[in-house]
């Protein structure tokens, strides 16, 4: 590789870690077959793109330098290691699948050649495959379904279920979940202290490098015995390293928890903070790796996540060291994990949605999710919300078991958390450590850039603004929690790290992807079978929740960046009359309702369906819709959709304010006033139902998905009543904990109408109520609709049945 570089004019440096760090001075790539090595964060602060080698083999091959992003070892672009190209596919779902993979790190070809990894096909009638079987190509053919499911996961699941000719996912269910078949990324990491495990070091052979030249620190905090601090000491010492008590000569700062004066100091000067989890893998491996890169291998909060003490999940499907380290990740969040599952239960974590768990599950209102919710709630240090589809999406032949582990620490939420720069305990440590000329100059070497002051810096504006400070919108291009700052263009460390996380991402794939990829069916709308329920069927009447969120763009980062100062309006839409023209079709009606979004995007209005990220929410008047009812749980200011005539006809952002919505003839017949439900609404925060549990029959009007929605959203639970003999109410010890309504757990509900087929399971309701020492409530389901909407609880009497 060096000598092919060098060929063609290429200047090479080797890196001979551990002798000495890389010093980035004139480098403007790096060569690696991953990102896990010490200087990679020094190279995303300089800006510097790390790169596989097959991006210079692909470049000498076009001649020219191509996008390093799409040739990044870097695991959050999944993509990065397929090269696809289609065959014989519409072209709406070729740009789809184009657009995804290219976002998401990997590269697309318009043609069949040796270096293509997948072949996207239908069947193995196309012309591509029969080329690629002739030519005897190692690729892989898959149905259009592997890209969607990878896409709406954000990882990349195996092919083998959606491998032609012979795929499993086109035979019918057998209803056996699918065993985990790839090692996870979690082994040696599924306990954060192995001490409790009684565990010692045990390295395969002498150590050669991990410790060599390099100071580490124990911390007091990881309560081990005299005599296992001296085995450690020992082999770090073996291996070339030494052992030291001040924090400011240390390079691996050692401890259990993210507290402490010396935690702050290591932290914030850059130093390798790990456990002692990460300490054995090192001595295991001999290599180095980041303590970020497994979360496990991270100090744990003593206080653990807001929001998860008093939660109790239960774990199904998952085994091995998949199931330890979500076990211990559960513990280290503050929830409490349970083998057994029951209607106490708040959640239940699955890899695949066909066991006797799940099915419980759904018939007590138990949450289900896969595993991406809890560790992208614990890396994002703030809990995700159930309603994102990535946490509800389980692939029919596939185990998430298989991809346990691939999510990672993020060092600017670390820093906003638990040492930010404005942090008193870490100055003064800084002002009491021994320092001197000669120790700065060797901080200098070592890192390079800590100091180097990057010449020209642009950073862009953030020009984002956020409803409530406490749930922050988020991006790929944003720093979580720094959306409402613009950052200064000095040489500050913090400056580079959002600068380089906004100029890394590459908004025209972002662009591309988010077009295509949002619209109804996804990536594979013209490859689904007729028996698909989620396929659209050409001439069939529109309902108005599919076209509120057709196109949806509420992802668009790519225009967050062209529109440094577009305000961020983020806008729920329902009832919106002017979507459809049925004169013209249901293709027709896409294309308008695209051009209307990329308007819309372009003027700063985000359309989203997803109610909690809802700044405004725009309808022609009241409406008991479910996006309606349940965005006004999250307090966005209510317009009419005048607003959205005014500004496409304008074609400017007009203030929002002067739009609101006025509806006196409904809000008398509702007996609520929208601007006091919005101000009951900011005061309730999402808990106007905190610790209710309410039942809803099988029948009942709008949909059991319905009703749950809005309970959700207002912090409830809500349950399906079967009429089975056992049901008992779930405890809310859980919930009795973040309420100080005193009879909160008094009253249990269930809401049903008068049809007679459902006056027959109201007698076994009171019997369980009772029994369960609560108090029944059988009320028509207008109760719980005007309740969320007047976001005050509503007198039961006049509903009661």
């Amino acid at each position: 590789m060096a000598a092919e570089l060098r060929l063609h004019d290429g200047l090479v440096v080797i890196d001979n870690y551990p002798e000495a760090r890389l010093d980035l001075r004139g480098i403007t790539h790096v060569i690696s077959t991953t990102y896990d090595f010490p200087d990679y964060n020094s190279c995303f602060d300089a800006l510097i793109p790390v790169v596989r080698p097959t991006w210079v083999q692909h470049s000498l091959a076009r001649d020219r330098l191509l996008n390093p992003r799409q040739y990044s070892p870097d695991p959050r672009y999944f993509m990065s290691d397929v090269v696809a190209c289609v065959a014989d596919l519409p072209q709406g779902d070729a740009d789809a699948i184009a657009g995804g993979i290219l976002a998401m790190g990997g590269v697309f070809s318009t043609k069949l050649t040796s270096q293509v990894t997948h072949i996207i096909a239908l069947s193995m009638d196309s012309e591509a495959v029969t080329v690629a079987e002739k030519k005897k190509l190692p690729v892989k053919v898959v149905l259009p379904h592997w890209v969607d499911d990878c896409l709406k996961l954000g990882r990349k699941i195996g092919e083998d279920p959606y491998m032609l000719p012979d795929s499993e996912i086109t035979k019918p269910a057998t209803g056996r979940a699918p065993n985990a078949r790839r090692k996870t990324e979690v082994d040696g990491a599924a306990h954060p202290d192995p001490v409790q495990l009684k565990q010692n070091p045990s390295p395969p052979r002498k150590l050669q490098k991990v410790f060599k030249k390099k100071a580490v620190m124990l911390a007091s905090d990881l309560g081990i015995s005299p005599y296992l601090r001296g085995i450690l000491d020992g082999l770090i010492t073996a291996g070339g390293g030494t052992v030291t008590d001040s924090v400011s000569q240390a390079d691996m700062y050692i401890c259990k928890y993210r507290e402490g004066r010396d935690y702050k100091t290591a932290s914030r000067t850059r130093k390798d903070v790990g456990n002692l989890s990460w300490l054995y893998f090192l001595i295991q491996t001999d290599e180095w790796t980041s303590p970020m890169r497994r979360m496990l291998h991270y100090p744990v909060a003593k206080d653990g996540l807001l929001g998860f003490r008093g939660l109790v999940i239960s774990l199904s499907n998952y085994t091995g060291e998949a199931r330890a380290y979500l076990e211990n990740l559960i513990a280290a969040t503050g929830a409490t994990c349970t083998k057994t599952l029951k209607q106490d239960n708040t959640h239940l974590i699955t890899a695949h949605d066909h066991s006797e768990k799940c099915a419980a599950a759904k018939e007590w209102g138990v949450h289900i999710v896969n595993h991406l919710w809890l560790e992208e709630s614990y890396a994002r240090w703030k809990m995700q919300s159930i309603t994102d589809s990535r946490y509800t999406h389980f692939p029919q032949r596939t185990n998430l078991g298989d991809v346990v582990g691939y999510t990672q620490l993020d060092r600017n939420v670390l820093e906003q958390y638990f040492f930010p720069d404005n942090d008193a305990e870490t100055t003064d440590a800084a002002d009491n450590e021994p320092t001197n000329q000669a120790d700065q100059n060797a901080g200098e070497a070592k890192h390079p850039l800590s100091t180097r002051k990057i010449k020209n810096e642009q950073t862009p504006k953030a020009g984002l603004t956020s409803r409530n400070p406490q749930t922050p919108v988020t991006s790929r291009l944003v720093v979580p929690g720094k959306e409402n700052i613009t950052p200064s263009t000095t040489n500050s460390r913090k400056s580079k790290e959002i600068a380089a996380s906004r100029l890394h991402a590459q908004a025209e794939d972002i662009l591309l992807f988010n077009k295509e990829s949002k619209r109804k069916g996804g990536v594979i709308y013209g490859g689904r079978r007729k028996s698909d329920p989620d396929r659209i069927q050409l001439g069939r009447k529109r309902s108005m929740d599919e076209v509120d969120g057709a196109d949806e763009s509420d992802d668009s980062d790519a225009k967050k960046v062209k529109r440094e100062d577009a305000p961020s309006i983020r806008l729920v839409i329902s009832g919106y009359k002017k979507w459809v023209n049925n004169a013209k079709g249901e293709d027709r009606d896409k294309a308008r309702i695209f051009c209307i979004h990329k308007q819309l995007r372009n003027l700063g209005i985000f359309v989203t369906t997803d109610a909690s990220k809802a700044t405004h929410l725009a309808a022609p008047n009241i409406v008991r819709t479910q996006k309606f009812v349940t965005a006004l749980a999250y307090a966005p200011l209510v317009i009419s959709t005048d607003f959205i005539d005014a500004c496409l006809e304008k074609d400017e952002l007009l203030d929002p304010e002067q739009y609101k919505l006025r509806d006196k003839d409904n809000e008398k017949k509702f007996h609520l006033s929208l601007e006091k439900s919005r101000q009951r609404a900011k005061k309730n925060a999402n808990q106007l139902l905190q610790g209710r549990c309410i039942y809803c029959t099988e029948n009942i009007t709008g949909g059991f998905d319905t009703f749950k929605a809005i309970v959700a959203a207002n912090g409830g639970r809500c349950m399906l009543w079967k009429n089975r003999k056992g049901t008992t109410v779930p405890s809310g010890r859980a919930d009795s904990e973040a309420s100080t309504d005193t009879d909160v757990n008094n009253d249990v509900y269930l809401l049903t109408d008068h049809g007679k087929e459902n006056q027959g399971l109201w007698s076994r309701f009171r019997e369980m109520a009772e029994g369960s020492r609560k108090i029944p409530k059988i009320l028509a389901s207008d109760w719980l609709l005007e309740t969320a909407m007047s976001q005050e609880i509503r007198p039961t009497r006049p509903y009661e049945l």
